[in-house]
């Protein structure tokens, strides 16, 4: 079983706490995965940003029921970040500017993964196959 999706973190928490929010594209390609008894990835450094969000209280999900689902489901995989993953993150460019976009960008394509995400600067990049 080799999985094909890397979420962005904004999409993480859509998909945990508010699947209504997610584009229908993003909910079939996730409900596929659950029902295929798969798994979505997810980038450690997007569990930084989860923490991160809730101390600046920018998410409504509470941040002990966020980290609980990632630590049990069997549908999500967190993966670490590399020296890999670094490198790539060097080999970006300037397209993007914000760290976690890099690394996630970076994560995406060093794992060969399709980046479920919303946004607008990264879809326009074109660094990386996206499902939007």
């Amino acid at each position: 079983m080799t999985p094909q999706f890397l979420l962005d973190t904004h999409i993480l928490i859509r998909w945990l706490s508010e699947p209504k929010k997610l584009s229908r594209e993003q909910f079939r390609a996730l409900e596929d995965v659950v029902r295929r008894g798969e798994y979505v990835c997810v980038s450690g450094f997007s569990l930084l940003e989860i923490a991160l969000l809730g101390e600046r209280r920018r998410i409504t999900a509470g941040l002990n029921e966020l980290f609980h689902e990632l630590d049990t489901n069997p549908s999500i995989r967190i993966l670490s970040l590399t020296t890999d993953v670094v490198r790539e993150v060097s080999a970006l460019g300037d397209a993007l500017r914000d760290p976690a976009d890099r690394v996630i960008v970076a994560t995406a394509r060093i794992h060969r993964l399709r980046l479920v995400t919303a946004d607008q600067r990264i879809i326009a990049s074109k660094l990386v196959g996206v499902i939007e």
